[in-house]
């Protein structure tokens, strides 16, 4: 079996959608445009869902830059939502 490592796995994702978990209430979904080393993203076309008391809040942003201390999980092709 081949060894894929993390870092390989998210550059392979680049120009895709994914989706992202985010220490707190917030998941966002979007097209990977890049990372560095310290899994920073940036990424476009971006729906920001914020989990808050009232219900499930959608935000849709041009452009985002990721702080990679903040992300849980890395979704490659998934979404909170069936569309």
């Amino acid at each position: 079996m081949e060894r894929v490592l993390p870092l390989e796995l998210i550059d392979k994702c680049i120009g895709s959608r994914i989706w992202v978990i985010m220490k707190g209430d917030k998941e966002l979904v979007g097209t990977l445009t890049g990372f560095d080393d310290f899994v920073n993203m940036v990424m476009e076309d971006v729906v920001e869902y914020e989990m808050t008391p009232e219900g499930k809040r959608k935000n849709k942003l041009d452009q985002i830059l990721l702080n990679g201390n903040n992300i849980c999980i890395l979704v490659p092709g998934g979404s909170p939502e069936d569309d």
